[in-house]
């Protein structure tokens, strides 16, 4: 976490089968698994911003679970919907919702938004801004956890135009198999 003198992180933090995909080949995420020891409100709660692409954004920036759906579920959701949220979009001319619209210029709009004092930024997605990201050098923490199930298809998690050399800062393992793995860039020498 940043105090506000340093840049924030902006973490990529998701799910992703063993073969690594993040969607079926319908857009299903049913295999994503939440355990509670993942911890994942300590998560949400080191983050104060969430970046989305315009589809994640349409499908999950304002989503309201269902009646009946755990005490858990519900918190999560009172989580995210308590950050300050960023949709990315070329085609949007604007955005629904509370969230902050940016057509162009996103690395300087990115370099901006991780100088100003706050908690780290979630780099949430899709897939396409989860590549822009990472050819850019956006990306300073990659958190996936890897879910024990195999697609076969689907969409894939990376789809980059280079090399990127990480270290691994940190593993665990939870009770459902899922192992969450997490990796810095490596400095350049």
């Amino acid at each position: 976490m940043s105090n506000g003198i340093n840049s924030r992180k902006i973490v990529l933090d998701l799910a992703v089968t063993l073969d690594g995909f993040i969607e079926g080949p319908k857009g299903e995420v049913d295999w994503c698994i939440m355990d509670d020891d993942m911890g994942f409100t300590d998560f949400l709660n080191s983050i104060d911003t969430i970046l989305y692409g315009r589809k994640s954004y349409d499908l999950w920036g304002q989503y309201i679970p269902d009646e009946g759906v755990s005490d858990t579920e519900k918190e999560i959701w009172k989580l995210v919907h308590s950050k300050r949220k960023y949709v990315f979009s070329k085609t949007l001319t604007e955005i629904n919702g509370n969230a902050t619209l940016i057509k162009e210029n996103l690395q300087h709009e990115v370099e901006k938004i991780k100088k100003e004092p706050g908690k780290d930024i979630w780099l949430y997605g899709g897939s396409s801004l989860v590549t822009t990201f990472i050819n850019l050098g956006l990306v300073d923490e990659y958190r996936l956890s890897i879910h024990p199930v195999v697609l076969g298809s689907g969409k894939p998690l990376f789809n980059i135009n280079q090399r990127v050399e990480l270290n691994l800062v940190s593993m665990r393992k939870f009770t459902s198999g899922v192992v969450q793995l997490c990796y810095h860039p490596r400095e350049l020498k």
